[in-house]
């Protein structure tokens, strides 16, 4: 077996990396790259060939981590994509939306390049093409072994992260010997309302784990939904509206689950809660289709009759008149809008009308990748770009990481701590520099064996059979941690090192 690492490996977005068994080439997810990522890496071209490419083991439905499927697919693979029934659902929808939005980024610019006199560009996929890959999708239930080939077999076990969302535990038998291998996905925050909380993993020789918040802990979930009601209320005594730029698939669902809470205890009394997403509309449809995932305080309310995706006030909008209808409220609204990292769909038409409003709010409940619209804001720009005009940022900035899906730093540390016997080597993706860093100090520090992943590392099981690259990375890490040696010796070593390896 041999781990190549591509996407998410040095960065945050554009999940991928290649699994070598038996001479077979299994990807695990094959991810957009997103904001900085994107313009770094790009996203037209793959670091192997997909015709050679036999499965796909897909772990969730968010876009960076599924959005570059139907690329795969029309430049030549046509296996089995493997992942959890939820998973399933939710990627039709999603994939054949990110299809559109790519064939309407592509529309804009080409309009330019024509007035320029220049050819036109194709989009990366179309709608179409994205519909077309569904039909390779393979959905399981969790728990359950799937034998993929002799040798291979893996399960799904929940991530609480999101709807379907699964850890991939792995079992690789070679030469009579079994060796485990777990792949984290993105692992959920404990007690997010609506879902499970991760499934703790009993074994695992060898982890692949997300790092998106390693270096944070997230405040009381509690605390943070009591602030968004406090937020609400102040920012409608002050005659502004509050806007939540949300992923359409989970940090939506989760929302209008806390709202319904506040709704329905006279809380929040008499409010109007549009929903502006029509992928957020059908999500939600398929969240109450696999309300058998839900965690036991949703799945009572659905017992009694009680749907926590509903509430008198919430208003779900679909077509663009309707949407368009939105931004002439001045105030007393909600709404929640993708994209949940502000740089396509219709929220950018809700910030445009209402950041540089004083008596607005705006709140992120999610993650914002470095290079976004929504970094930048959360970032404190006084000005952004928006649909070629500059807009400036008067509305008050609110981030609610209680709400994230993602696991912080001792939710990680504890995925890891729950595997009874010690890994051998644990592989940090999915996240940025500083925050991996970090982590892989407190890892060390426990006694555990890790390495920060970077595009192209490689890794073959078995200390005499490390690839060159996490032998430099451990070196790389010595050497700077070694304070009295000035920076040129350190260039002179590093230097002699790669001549030597």
């Amino acid at each position: 077996m041999q781990i190549e690492f591509y996407g998410a490996a040095g960065c945050v977005t554009g999940s991928c990396h290649l699994l070598k068994i038996k001479g077979k080439n299994i990807l695990l997810d094959c991810g957009l790259y997103q904001g900085k990522d994107e313009k770094e890496r790009g996203n037209e071209t793959f670091n192997f060939n997909p015709k050679n490419i036999h499965y796909v083991i897909l772990s969730h439905a968010h876009i960076d981590h599924c959005g570059r499927i139907p690329l795969l697919y029309k430049q030549g693979f046509k296996g089995d994509i493997i992942c959890t029934e939820g998973t399933k659902d939710l990627s039709n929808i999603m994939l054949k939306d990110s299809g559109h939005i790519q064939e309407m980024d592509i529309e804009w610019k080409n309009r330019k390049r024509m007035r320029l006199g220049q050819s036109p560009l194709e989009p990366l996929y179309t709608s179409k093409l994205a519909e077309l890959s569904t039909y390779l999708f393979k959905g399981y239930p969790y728990d359950q072994w799937i034998e993929i080939f002799d040798g291979f077999k893996i399960r799904f076990r929940d991530a609480g992260h999101l709807l379907g969302s699964a850890i991939v535990e792995m079992e690789i038998k070679e030469f009579k010997e079994i060796t485990t291998l777990v792949y984290s996905g993105d692992l959920g925050n404990k007690g997010v309302p609506l879902l499970k909380d991760p499934t703790p993993i009993k074994k695992a020789d060898y982890v692949i784990i997300e790092t998106t918040y390693s270096n944070k802990s997230h405040k009381n979930l509690n605390n943070d939904l009591e602030e968004l009601v406090n937020i609400i209320k102040s920012t409608f005594k002050k005659g502004g509206n509050v806007i939540i730029p949300s992923f359409a698939v989970g940090r939506t669902q989760e929302v209008l689950y806390a709202l319904n809470h506040y709704v329905e205890n006279d809380i929040l009394k008499n409010i109007k809660v549009y929903v502006d997403s029509p992928l957020a509309s059908e999500s939600t449809e398929i969240f109450k289709k696999y309300n058998k995932y839900f965690d036991e305080e949703a799945s009572k309310l659905i017992q009694n009759g009680d749907n926590p995706l509903q509430f008198d006030g919430l208003i779900f909008t679909k077509s663009p008149e309707e949407s368009s209808r939105i931004n002439k409220i001045q105030q007393g609204a909600i709404v929640l809008s993708a994209s949940g990292m502000c740089e396509a769909g219709r929220i950018k038409h809700h910030l445009k009308h209402n950041l540089w409003r004083k008596e607005s709010s705006i709140v992120f409940v999610g993650y914002q990748a470095e290079g976004t619209l929504g970094r930048k804001i959360l970032d404190g720009d006084k000005k952004v770009k928006l649909f070629g005009e500059e807009i400036a940022v008067n509305a008050k900035i609110f981030n609610l990481q209680g709400l994230s899906g993602h696991a912080d730093k001792d939710g990680l540390i504890n995925f890891i701590k729950q595997i009874e016997n010690k890994p051998k080597a644990i592989f940090l993706v999915h996240g940025e520099k500083e925050s991996q860093e970090n982590f892989k100090k407190i890892l060390d520090s426990e006694g555990f064996t890790s390495f920060i992943m970077n595009s192209g590392d490689s890794f073959t099981p078995g200390e005499e059979n490390i690839h060159k690259s996490i032998v430099k990375n451990k070196i790389f890490t010595l050497l700077n941690s070694i304070e009295d040696i000035d920076s040129l010796d350190k260039d002179i070593l590093l230097n002699k090192i790669k001549e030597i390896l």
